[in-house]
């Protein structure tokens, strides 16, 4: 069994920083891409960020600049550094990770999601 445990979700203040984490544990061969969606009240889910073993990176075009994605590949550990945050940011965001359970075997994995909260 694999689990994702996310933390770091929190009430902020528009301008404010979060750090959000995701940690990857159980029966793990290698744990390849990571990265964050988020989906807001009445919106799809969206691809906020992500970031391969290697340490290649992606955002959207709305975060560009306010957010920092990163990992620990000892650890299993992905990581969200968000700062200047807005109120359009609000969502509940959901860590993934593409895990190799075996050599040959690739499933996706979904953490249970942590709710970040923007005031204006």
């Amino acid at each position: 069994q694999v689990q994702l445990v996310e933390s770091g979700g929190d009430l902020v203040q528009a301008g404010g920083s979060l750090r959000l984490s995701c940690a990857a544990s159980g029966s793990i061969f290698r744990v390849n891409d990571m990265g964050w969606y988020r989906q807001a009240p009445g919106k799809q889910r969206e691809l906020v960020a992500g970031i391969t073993r290697g340490g290649s990176v992606d955002y959207v075009d709305s975060v560009k600049g306010r957010f920092t994605i990163s990992r620990d590949n000892a650890t299993n550990t992905v990581y969200l550094q968000m700062t200047s945050l807005k109120p359009e940011d609000t969502a509940l965001y959901y860590c993934y990770a593409k895990i190799l359970v075996t050599r040959w075997y690739e499933n996706n994995y979904w953490g249970q999601g942590t709710q970040v909260t923007v005031s204006s």
